[in-house]
């Protein structure tokens, strides 16, 4: 196969990115090659706002037709949160024969070496990058997000997340010489000598997994990590949300094509309604990897009976808020307000438990009571999403009938602090878009006890009365080590306080987040500095990313011989 794209040019396009991903994933600094906001998008060949409108419409109604092998039937029926049915159909593989197809690639991607193929998904990478404005699109009408938020977190963000996994996986294989001459002194004798020569060698064929709400951002780190570490990578996404993933695979058989490698190398798995092929495709022999984000329920099937593969796992949790005291009330308020409402509370690492000392907390503005604090709570929530084209702008809609029915549910657990209400779309009439819903809990009822222990996905959130600081610290404590959380934060202006919950989440593997006030949320992170899940608690397996998240996706294997 003759290549477009030779080895030199990708380099030579490349490796500064590359380098500078390196550089950062050490410094944990701030770094982005990948622009957030949309006015940078229109330029040097990337589609601006009109052209990604104009490329996705273009894209209703068509068949996608990925030229893979085994293709036995074209599947679809992805209906937009927003009310749109998008029409589109992918192909629906035979295994049997598209695995094979897919091995067949690997001996040269492997010979291939590290750099190169870092250079290759860089490629790939860049070329989803030119494409954003599309794939904002196809992630905002298969998630449910608002745009603001499926252009960033479904582009640059999702795009700094798959050059962290490929930085990761390039500083674990090259962590081992390629070659070495190794002597040993035998005294008086010749000393022993032998030439020695390191391969990094791909497990398999990876599987991933997606999910609906973040199909590209909780998709592209163990996509890339596979991919840049010589494996195969079989993409299976969520039935609601085909299209984000099936562009990808589109983008990065291209780039295979065009850098001389085989397009098998990556393939999608679509499926027809109700067929469930995860399941099939997890225990299938030829996968060596897994990477899965979604129920609790799947991800424990998947550790239980994925038995020959390394199965990379988000799962869900009960993330939680202490609320003990503050020196900036408003502040509090406000950001605890914006991450209940992000995306309506869709996100797996959204507040749902804010325990609160039925006492009341101290303030800036003078002690507040329980009632006063989720009075206050409920009144900032108010205040954010009382404009209905603010709300929309951050709510989006919800995914689909199950988070609805959660929140309709969640008002008959508890008093209601917070009513959610209905906001019509301007643009979509068929759109679910619902507030979130607080609900006043007490932490010393076993009753109200079933309820926030339980993950409760969407927009509902408890605001629970508990005993002291101590009381809320020990439920802490008890939650992440039975649930697990992504994400765990505070607010509090005691040290000794401070230093009871660090501790709590330093021995439960959590991720803590202290005194939020300004423009970082708890249930925001940045790629190549902060650590998405933590892979010590039972919300996930591991974390995006860090080296465990690569290692384990190749083996060096060692040729040597007499000198």
């Amino acid at each position: 196969m003759a290549a477009e794209l030779t080895a030199q040019q990708l380099i030579d396009r490349h490796r500064p990115n590359l380098d500078q991903a390196l550089e950062t994933i050490h410094t944990r600094a701030y770094w982005s090659p990948h622009p957030e906001h949309p006015k940078a998008y229109g330029e040097n060949g990337s589609l601006d706002m009109a052209g990604g409108k104009a490329a996705f419409d273009a894209l209703l109604g068509t068949r996608l037709d990925l030229g893979q092998p085994g293709t036995d039937d074209w599947v679809g029926g992805e209906v937009s949160p927003y009310g749109i049915e998008l029409g589109v159909t992918y192909p629906h593989a035979d295994p049997d024969v598209l695995l094979p197809a897919m091995k067949a690639g690997q001996r040269t991607w492997r010979d291939a070496g590290a750099e190169l193929r870092a250079m290759v998904c860089l490629e790939i990478l860049k070329r989803i990058a030119d494409r954003t404005m599309e794939f904002a699109q196809a992630v905002m009408h298969t998630s449910g997000q608002a745009f603001m938020m499926a252009f960033q977190a479904g582009g640059p963000h999702a795009q700094d997340r798959g050059l962290e996994a490929v930085a990761y996986a390039y500083a674990e294989q090259v962590r081992t010489p390629g070659t070495a001459e190794w002597t040993k002194p035998q005294g008086k004798r010749d000393p022993l000598a032998l030439a020695k020569r390191f391969t990094p060698v791909p497990r398999g064929i990876g599987l991933v997994i997606g999910c609906n709400t973040f199909p590209t951002w909780n998709g592209y780190p163990g996509l890339f990590a596979s991919l840049a570490t010589g494996n195969a990578v079989l993409v299976k996404p969520h039935p609601r949300a085909v299209l984000p993933l099936a562009l990808t695979v589109q983008v990065a058989r291209d780039v295979l094509t065009e850098a001389g490698f085989d397009p098998n190398l990556v393939a999608l798995a679509a499926e027809r309604p109700g067929e469930g092929i995860a399941r099939t495709l997890a225990t299938r022999p030829e996968i060596r990897i897994i990477d899965y984000t979604g129920s609790t329920s799947f991800g424990d099937w998947l550790e239980a009976n994925a038995r020959q593969a390394q199965v990379f796992t988000e799962k869900a949790g009960v993330n939680t808020v202490i609320v003990e005291s503050t020196d900036d009330y408003r502040g509090m308020l406000a950001n605890l307000a914006f991450s209940l409402s992000l995306y309506s509370g869709q996100m797996c690492t959204t507040p749902q438990n804010l325990l609160i000392p039925r006492d009341g907390i101290r303030t800036d503005q003078g002690d507040r009571t329980f009632d006063e604090v989720t009075a206050d709570l409920a009144g900032a929530v108010d205040t954010l999403l009382g404009d209905d084209a603010r709300a929309n702008a951050l709510l989006g809609a919800l995914v689909n009938p199950d988070v609805k029915a959660r929140l309709e549910a969640a008002a008959g657990l508890g008093e209601v602090a917070l009513p959610s209400r209905e906001v019509p779309h301007p643009d979509f009439p068929d759109a679910v878009v619902r507030t979130p819903v607080i609900v006043r809990l007490d932490g010393a009822k076993p009753d109200d006890e079933a309820a926030y222990t339980s993950e409760c996905f969407g927009p509902v959130s408890f605001a629970v009365a508990v005993d002291s600081a101590r009381h809320a610290v020990d439920l802490l404590r008890r939650s992440v080590r039975e649930k697990g959380a992504m994400t765990v934060g505070a607010y509090t202006t005691d040290p000794e306080v401070e230093q009871a919950v660090q501790e709590v989440c330093l021995e439960e593997a959590a991720q803590l987040s202290l005194n939020l006030t300004g423009g970082v949320y708890v249930n925001q992170t940045a790629a190549f500095s902060d650590f998405h899940g933590s892979g010590g608690n039972p919300a996930a397996n591991a974390a995006l990313c860090d080296g465990a998240f690569v290692a384990n996706r190749f083996r060096v294997v060692e040729v040597r011989r007499p000198v």
